[in-house]
């Protein structure tokens, strides 16, 4: 086991930056997920942990022994690939102890670790079969079985669940996290699906750009953003994002959304604002779930209003309400029952206490 240390890592095909200096501790045996939207440096950051990038920049530690000069085969990282990279001539059993074989380890030492591997993926009844004989999901527990076997430092995960079917995916991210959970093993993970983000990590990494945007406890990257980007990129559906200004009223503060729309501010929010007041390129921002339909009783925090449905999508759960505030769509969370129709007015309550304002033009969450 080890922990990965990221010393101002940079790289750079020819001059296009891919990663601008980032760093990042990955404590031992903690699961780490970089998430992020296509050409963000997250595969790129991970081929370089596994040594198949070259560094541009910045060092790489493996259990506090710098290996940029290391290669892949010597860094006892072990690696699970979007298309599982199976041999299509070999068992189940040949392909996950193919790289113990290379390595001279004793054949009763490779079924041992074999079938333990089997036990702990549900996958002991497959061992005698071929790869075409296998479904995506088996498929991709053999791969993981592979890694598995040769007891590695790190884990490495590059996108591994991306050719599976939607229904099998959610399957496949419980099972990954009941591996971690019996092999306490250090891994970093890179997906840009912040749902899978979510639900896997301990700590979630959102890159942006070949930056860092922020690094955390899922929880606190959802409830507690940095920045727009990050505010915007987990949650679905996203965060509500409209322009408005800041008004000073009878002591307090209001947040101007539109000329009918105009919402108090929390007193315990007012003084970190209030140096806002003149500051013309202000987001405020919400959740869906934190716009619901109007209840007999509300809390202190919690605002009604009324607007005009623009369209409904029921999910069966829930129906998302989307509605215009000056020119900016709007997204609320309602219950089925609460008869949202479209084109019809409904009223609806907003809590304010989980509001969000943004500097527009630094990105960053005040």
């Amino acid at each position: 086991m080890a922990q990965v240390t990221l010393r101002k890592l940079v790289k750079h095909y020819d001059e296009t930056p891919a990663v601008r200096g980032i760093d990042l501790d990955i404590s031992d045996k903690e699961f780490v997920v970089l998430v992020g939207p296509s050409g963000c440096g997250k595969s790129t950051t991970l081929r370089m942990i596994a040594g198949l990038e070259d560094i541009t920049a910045g060092d790489i530690l493996i259990g506090g022994d710098v290996v940029n000069d290391v290669p892949p085969k010597d860094r006892d990282i072990a690696m699970v690939f979007q298309n599982y990279a199976l041999y299509p001539h070999m068992s189940v059993y040949e392909n996950m102890s193919f790289g113990l074989r290379l390595k001279k380890v004793p054949k009763d030492e490779i079924a041992r670790r074999v079938q333990a591997a089997a036990q702990i993926l549900d996958i002991s009844e497959l061992l005698d079969r071929k790869p075409k004989q296998l479904s995506g999901g088996q498929r991709q527990r053999v791969a993981m079985g592979r890694a598995i076997v040769r007891d590695p430092k790190v884990f490495l995960f590059d996108e591994p669940l991306s050719n599976l079917d939607a229904k099998l995916r959610v399957q496949m991210r419980t099972e990954i996290k009941k591996v971690h959970q019996k092999v306490r093993t250090t891994t970093v993970y890179v997906t840009h699906d912040q749902v899978e983000a979510m639900t896997l990590a301990d700590r979630v990494v959102v890159m942006n750009g070949g930056l860092i945007e922020q690094v955390g406890a899922p929880n606190d990257l959802y409830h507690t953003p940095a920045t727009k980007f990050v505010a915007g990129f987990i949650g679905s559906p996203a965060m509500n994002f409209m322009p408005c200004r800041l008004e000073e009223v009878a002591g307090g503060l209001r947040v101007r959304l539109s000329e009918a729309l105009a919402f108090p501010v929390p007193q315990e929010r007012a003084a970190r604002y209030r140096p806002q007041l003149k500051n013309e390129r202000l987001l405020f921002g919400l959740r869906p779930e934190h716009i619901i339909e109007q209840r007999p009783h509300l809390e202190p925090s919690q605002v009604p209003f009324e607007i005009e449905v623009e369209v409904t999508e029921p999910m069966g759960m829930e129906t998302l309400v989307y509605f215009l505030v000056s020119g900016s769509e709007v997204c609320a969370r309602v219950a089925p029952e609460a008869g949202a129709r479209d084109g019809a007015r409904m009223k609806l309550v907003a809590d304010l206490s989980k509001m969000h304002l943004i500097d527009d033009e630094s990105g960053r969450v005040l």
